[in-house]
């Protein structure tokens, strides 16, 4: 068991074990060029177990970042994993997949470019010249640690190392604009992620609460067992053809309480802070900004 921290101290990057009382991080022994890489650098290196750790640092004197600053490729997505979610979703009118059925007989998969990803406490970025929509969406975060294709769903949790949390921040305007999702979603700072990462045996995924609080409203409140699609579904569907590599993340869908589901919706302003909550990983929490 264990939590695993990207962080920064004297302008270098590094990767660490969170102490069991959260107070401070031991850094891996790990070569500077590969701790660049964040959580990367232990899935590139030690398929099994975990490096040697150097002396502890003060979880106060250090910078935290995103568990892996930089994805090697796109962040796959779920859309309309959650059945309240996808129904409130389904009447927003900026749904283009609808006409379908609310409820998706299959996995929906898109993506969000690698460039979205900001660590905990990083301001996000809301650009009114683009869009004047902008909502949260509370997920669980799926890190692959063993790639492969074709995996069979009763094989999918032997390729998950572990889980983090992601705000899959979403431009609705862009979403209904277009009949794809990746500009609606790929927007610059779209991709909050941490505050750290967590192994697998750290979480029950079919019992972990999941709560996203906007100004301390809470907003969302739901369970990760309720997802539509489970992680061993999900793992095998995006494998069908695609080879996983490990590194990859998939964000599993939302729960209803999204901005787009009140009349009338409840977009982000700038000063707004979303904090999401994950039993078993910890809290994400970032403020919403406008660009100057």
């Amino acid at each position: 068991m264990a939590k695993i921290l990207t962080f920064s101290i004297n302008e270098e990057r590094k990767v660490g074990l969170i102490s069991e009382d959260g107070q401070s991080v031991s850094p891996f022994s790990v070569p500077s060029e590969l701790a660049s890489t964040g959580l990367l650098s232990i899935l590139r290196e030690n398929a099994i177990g975990l490096p040697e750790t150097l002396a502890p640092i003060p979880l106060t004197d250090v910078q935290i970042e995103a568990p892996i600053p930089v994805p090697l490729r796109n962040i796959f997505c779920v859309g309309k994993n959650y059945h309240e979610h996808a129904h409130e979703f389904a009447k927003s009118g900026f749904d283009s997949s609808a006409s379908a059925g609310a409820v998706p007989k299959n996995p929906i998969i898109f993506s969000k470019l690698p460039q979205t990803v900001v660590a905990n406490g990083e301001e996000v970025i809301i650009n009114n010249a683009v869009s004047t929509a902008i909502d949260y969406e509370a997920e669980l975060a799926v890190i692959i640690g063993k790639g492969g294709q074709g995996i069979a769903p009763e094989n999918a949790f032997d390729h998950v190392w572990g889980y983090s949390i992601i705000n899959d921040v979403t431009a609705r305007d862009l979403q209904g604009k277009y009949s794809q999702w990746l500009i609606g979603k790929s927007q610059d700072t779209f991709c909050p992620m941490g505050p750290w990462a967590v192994t697998k045996d750290e979480i029950d995924v079919e019992t972990a609460c999941i709560r996203c609080f906007v100004n301390n409203e809470l907003r969302q409140n739901s369970n990760t067992g309720l997802l539509i699609f489970d992680i061993p579904t999900i793992i095998s569907t995006i494998s069908e053809g695609i080879t996983l590599m490990p590194g990859d993340i998939i964000a599993t869908g939302t729960p209803a309480g999204v901005g787009i589901g009140f009349d009338p919706p409840k977009y982000l302003k700038a000063g707004d802070t979303v904090r999401i909550e994950v039993d078993g990983i910890g809290t994400l929490e970032n403020t919403f900004q406008e660009i100057n």
